[in-house]
């Protein structure tokens, strides 16, 4: 569970599975994938026939083979990439009916990209069930231009689209998905402390 005295950080409980759900929807990465498996292992083979589980990764068949054996009988698909994912993952709440329970484990930005989406079908981010596992990269949003930087493992970081160094920030937006950026450097130009690799 990750933790911090900024009240807009998200709090990850962990995955616990709603055997009352019609059907269950679970996003996750390679390192989430065995949160999902434990999940699976603690409840039982209804709630695994009526789940579905999108890996957004790029695996081996090796992998591929041992997560399907891993998370079977629920229905698995593979996709390779975070938004090919989130793609898959709106079509089919674009047409689910209700009592569908939304999962999601592995790294923040796979965690806030599911918590987007589902708030874009009116999921309220407190019923959708979070697990942080892996890397503790983040998506950072910089203030002055606006841009997200991806997968972001320093602090400080340069911003991808305008060239600031930004401080990141504990502060989180769910609506964005992303942690802010602020210019480090604002008042003393070139007064950049040494960069830290923080979020591995």
């Amino acid at each position: 569970m990750t933790i911090s005295t900024n009240k807009s950080r998200p709090i990850y409980p962990g995955l616990s599975p709603d055997l009352n759900a019609r059907s269950n929807l679970i996003v996750c990465d390679k390192a989430g994938a065995a949160a999902v498996s434990e999940l699976l292992a603690r409840a039982d083979a209804t709630f695994a026939k009526r789940t579905t589980v999108f890996v957004a990764d790029t695996l081996s068949d090796g992998d591929m083979t041992t997560l399907a054996t891993d998370i079977a009988p629920a229905a698995i698909e593979f996709l390779p990439t975070l938004s090919a994912a989130i793609a898959r993952l709106r079509e089919i709440l674009d047409a689910a009916p209700m009592g569908v329970r939304l999962y999601a484990a592995g790294t923040e930005p796979l965690i806030g990209s599911v918590v987007q989406a589902g708030a874009d079908y009116s999921i309220d981010h407190l019923s959708i069930k979070t697990e942080h596992r892996g890397s503790l990269m983040r998506r950072v949003q910089c203030v002055h231009c606006k841009g997200f930087t991806e997968n972001v493992t320093t602090n400080p970081v340069t911003c991808s689209h305008c060239g600031l160094t930004l401080m990141v920030r504990d502060h989180y937006s769910r609506r964005l998905a992303a942690f802010q950026g602020v210019c480090i450097d604002a008042e003393v130009p070139g007064d950049v402390p040494e960069t830290e690799a923080i979020y591995q």
